[in-house]
């Protein structure tokens, strides 16, 4: 094998920024797959990432590159949203509800060359309440002491029992990082994991590639391409012409008819944890009044919406919770489309003079919709100004960390967040309702049945206050050539695992 250069080589070009990481894999005898020949994979997605640390740097796009493919955790999620063995072979839960003990893997490294112990597990938890900055860090606010009882065994006790806490480990929160590998994690990732990252062409593509000292079952693909659209038709043209072999989001549910009756594709369609989320800013400007977020949900046709912007395909919610959570509940009866109640609410609410900012994000679901929106607004008397920012910085400077809108139009993807969004004042919503978080705390130290209770009631009582309107569910709608194998049904994880891939 022929091991890459350390230094960083970056080639600038006039059409993009190429970097060759240095993988650090090839520092202490790590190394990785040689010239894979026809065994390559090449998957097209929208949204690129803003750069590798998805410790400091919010959004799916990291999570869903990286996780379980580069980086590992602990425990993570299979394909039906079970937990199960990552690093740690097996766990075990105290009488009390409060201390887990982690039995880890033996034989496994980082791709610098560092064994995986203990320790590094004992860092990485410790890490997310001291060093992360992006809004699930706390999360893991509920863990007391992390002690390192011996390389292969880890022990977590929490401050109270948490029904959530484990689940929590199987998202970018239990990622597992090396103790000398985390200097430069915006631009080389290290992980345990089966692939490392070869080269970002930034704009274009990030190339994945296998390990060959990996510690686990070696995945299919020797090489992983994720191309990246923000063209829908592109995407489609991408594959039809051989030049990617799967649409990881189908981002142009109306076209699917020229795949679907192709023998030489497959279409899968199942669900996600996507909320396409119409944000309401309850914070300030004119939909602080309770009167005017209602008066927004009432206007929305969703099944009009859904038809429209997103081909009739996904399904209609009314709250934070896809089906695929133990606690949901179809909710879409609370504001049923009702434009002289939308209207009679708007007058009363006094707002009816203000323009509200609808600032959305240059992705193609949020573009698509965001015209729809408008237009079923302004039918009900809203006076509605859009733009688009650019995604994901100023989307996310803009309206994310800043709050800077009146409403906004994003998916929701990683999985069980309806406390990340609405549970903090200083989320972009700027939802401030202590009983809402009252619910979420008391689900989360309960029984398993109580917690299906109140994650209930806290889904209902977030509908009631109309502290967002929920669009519609993103459907899990992948397009492949018809030997790919391994394609999930259901989306359920931040992950683009693609270690279950295969070709027949």
């Amino acid at each position: 094998m022929a091991s890459m250069a350390r230094d960083t080589k970056i080639i600038r070009t006039v059409a993009a920024t190429i970097v060759c990481l240095p993988l650090a894999a090839c520092s202490a005898g790590s190394t990785v797959a040689g010239n894979s020949g026809g065994n390559t994979l090449q998957i097209g997605l929208t949204a690129e990432p803003a750069n590798f640390d998805f410790t400091k740097t919010d959004g799916a796009a990291i999570p869903q590159a990286l996780l379980y493919n580069v980086y590992e955790n602990l425990v993570k999620l299979d394909q039906s949203g079970k937990i199960g063995p990552g690093l740690a072979t097996s766990w075990s839960l105290s009488k009390d509800r409060r201390t887990y003990t982690f039995q880890l893997v033996k034989d496994a490294r980082f791709s610098n060359g560092k064994p995986f112990t203990a320790e590094d597990a004992k860092f990485s938890v410790e890490r997310v309440k001291s060093a992360w900055t992006v809004a699930q860090k706390s999360q893991m606010d509920v863990v007391d002491t992390v002690r390192a009882v011996s390389p292969t065994e880890l022990r977590v006790t929490l401050k109270r029992p948490s029904n959530d806490w484990l689940y929590r480990m199987t998202t970018r929160l239990g990622a597992m990082f090396s103790r000398t590998g985390v200097s430069k994690l915006a631009t080389e990732p290290v992980g345990t994991g089966p692939y490392a990252v070869k080269k970002w062409n930034r704009g274009d593509s990030i190339t994945l590639v296998r390990r060959d000292d990996y510690w686990g079952r070696e995945p299919h693909f020797a090489s992983v391409t994720l191309k990246y659209f923000k063209d829908p038709t592109a995407m489609n043209n991408a594959l039809l012409t051989g030049t990617i072999n799967v649409i990881g989001a189908m981002q142009s549910p109306d076209t699917l008819y020229q795949f679907e009756n192709n023998s030489k594709y497959k279409v899968i369609e199942g669900s996600t944890n996507g909320e396409v989320v119409l944000s309401l800013n309850n914070g300030s400007g004119p939909l602080r009044n309770p009167k005017a977020r209602q008066a927004v949900r009432y206007a929305i046709d969703h099944k009009a919406l859904m038809d429209t912007c997103w081909g009739g395909r996904g399904q209609l919610i009314g709250s934070m919770v896809p089906p695929t959570d133990p606690w949901y509940q179809n909710l879409t009866n609370l504001y049923p489309y009702d434009r002289g109640k939308a209207k009679k609410l708007l007058e009363e609410s006094g707002e009816a003079g203000h323009a509200l900012r609808l600032r959305i994000p240059t992705l193609p679901y949020a573009t698509a919709c965001g015209t729809v929106v408008k237009s079923q607004l302004e039918q009900a008397g809203f006076k509605v100004r859009l733009d688009q920012l650019e995604f994901p910085a100023a989307w996310l400077t803009t309206v994310f960390k800043n709050a800077d809108y009146d409403m906004s139009i994003i998916g929701h993807v990683e999985p069980r967040d309806m406390q990340t969004v609405f549970g903090s004042k200083t989320s972009y919503t700027r939802y401030d309702n202590p009983e809402f978080r009252a619910l979420l705390q008391k689900a989360d130290e309960g029984t398993q049945k109580q917690q299906i209770t109140y994650m209930r009631a806290a889904a209902r009582l977030l509908s009631e206050d109309a502290a967002a309107d929920w669009l519609f569910l993103l459907p899990n709608l992948m397009v492949a050539d018809k030997d790919i194998t391994g394609l999930p049904v259901n989306n359920v994880s931040e992950s683009l695992d693609l270690t279950g891939l295969g070709r027949s």
